[in-house]
């Protein structure tokens, strides 16, 4: 499967726990979704993916990859009630930076 480069780079990102380099994938200003919260720019996002990163230690593994509505399937696996979860991303991807990003179920 080919994924769009920011999105192999996220996901190489998450399954090496650097929440740094995973924020880098973000616009400054992107927002991201899931779990019923969203978080706001950069450095929220790293705050959030560092704080899961140490509770969950998530790991992704993409089974699908629709192009057209820019939506990545991946087996998520890690230290969570009910892992291993096929969960939904959907992307809005611009200037080579992930503009925004809701996790679904």
């Amino acid at each position: 499967m080919q994924l769009p480069n920011i999105i192999s780079d996220l996901v190489k990102t998450q399954n090496e726990f650097n929440s740094a380099a995973y924020a880098d994938c973000f616009a400054e200003d992107a927002q991201v979704s899931d779990e019923g919260k969203t978080h706001n720019g950069k450095a929220e996002i790293e705050k959030w993916i560092d704080k899961s990163n140490k509770e969950n230690k998530a790991t992704m593994e993409p089974v699908d990859y629709d192009e057209k509505e820019d939506i990545l399937s991946a087996k998520i696996a890690g230290s969570f009630p009910g892992s291993p979860l096929i969960l939904k991303f959907h992307f809005k991807i611009a200037d080579g930076k992930i503009q925004a990003l809701k996790v679904t179920g």
